[in-house]
């Protein structure tokens, strides 16, 4: 079996728990193991410290991956080797330690990071602050086994207001979460970062269009590799600059990765497991066991849980149980829903 080299694929994010499931793979699989840097519609890129390959995945892996409701991410590590005209297979997906995902139109699981230590929830100070779409970010991230760390970005332009905004997140986020504010473009800025920056560790991006992802992925790498534009002065939205998921090295030994803002986020993750601890400790001392938290009296989640959060909490709750439905259920509370407004209908011609 051929040894590894784990000096060389140490800045690429290999940690000493995924180079033991590599060996262990390696027994019974052959291959030069790689990381996935981008996913594209038919090929995959990867590299394996030192040279860049562009690779295809074997149908048997593709079926396999199909098979559980898998697919391959930015993150991943292989095993892929050449054929005999030289060009490049990926047989095996080493399986992940952490991944991040999202649910798809059709209420999937869709996987967009794999292997991920540290994620970078990136909110600007401008007009894209809005903590309850950082609570969707930190929705996606809790249960996963990924560390999210909350960047304020712009504040060389808004810092004005970064004590409002720090005292309006105090209130809603849960105790302990960090908390960064950056100027992107500034590198003693974002040296803040440091602590999550470590060799092999790897980070992700998340955060609207506009938010300064990739203007903080070029000060970080200290190169324009990521394209980036100006946001809209009306609501501060960009338009997407970065239209694929990269995975960069960066001169500190980290690997981050960088994400297309995303417009509809849906997490993954159970409601749980979603960063809303306080409703569901308060919940438990509600009056009534089965309270819905809406008029009911005696409900401590009322109480003790801002409006605005509480109303974000239940959107989630709804977008979760219509996502995990069967397709029979979802007939039927469609009939029911039909139902409903036919009654509806009906009183108001009675009245």
């Amino acid at each position: 079996m051929q040894e590894m080299d784990f000096d060389r694929l140490r800045p690429i994010g290999l940690s000493a728990a995924m180079a033991q499931a590599i060996a262990i793979s390696r027994q019974t699989a052959s291959g030069a193991p790689l990381r996935v840097t981008e996913v594209h519609r038919e090929t995959v890129h990867a590299t394996d410290g030192v040279a860049e390959f562009t690779l295809r995945v074997m149908p048997r892996l593709h079926r396999s991956l199909a098979g559980e409701a898998q697919s391959l991410a930015v993150g991943d590590w292989l095993l892929a080797e050449p054929d005999r005209f030289g060009d490049w297979w990926v047989h095996t997906r080493i399986a992940p330690q952490t991944q991040l995902a999202r649910r798809d139109m059709h209420g999937l699981p869709q996987v967009f990071a794999s292997n991920v230590d540290t994620a970078l929830l990136v909110m600007g100070l401008d007009a894209d602050f809005s903590p309850r779409r950082l609570e969707r970010y930190l929705a996606l991230v809790q249960g996963s086994g990924v560390l999210p760390v909350v960047v304020l970005s712009k504040v060389d332009l808004r810092g004005d207001v970064l004590d409002e905004r720090l005292q309006a997140l105090a209130t809603r986020l849960p105790a302990g979460l960090d908390v960064v504010a950056v100027n992107a473009l500034d590198g003693d800025s974002v040296a803040q970062l440091a602590p999550w920056l470590g060799q092999g560790q790897t980070l992700v991006l998340l955060g609207s269009s506009g938010a300064g992802k990739s203007t903080l992925t070029n000060t970080l790498l200290g190169n324009a590799v990521q394209d980036t534009g100006a946001v809209r002065s009306g609501d501060g939205r960009g338009r997407h600059t970065t239209t694929v998921r990269s995975l960069h090295r960066l001169p500190s030994g980290a690997c981050i990765i960088d994400t297309p803002g995303v417009r509809t986020l849906r997490p993954a993750t159970d409601i749980a497991g979603a960063g809303f601890d306080d409703v569901l400790t308060l919940a438990r001392t509600c009056r009534f066991r089965n309270c819905a938290h809406a008029a009911e009296p005696g409900c401590a989640v009322r109480e003790g849980v801002q409006a605005d959060r509480l109303a974000n909490f239940k959107k989630l709750e709804r977008e979760q149980r219509r996502d995990t439905m069967s397709a029979l259920e979802r007939r039927e509370q469609l009939a029911l829903w039909k139902a409903r407004s036919r009654a509806s209908r009906l009183r108001e011609r009675i009245a």
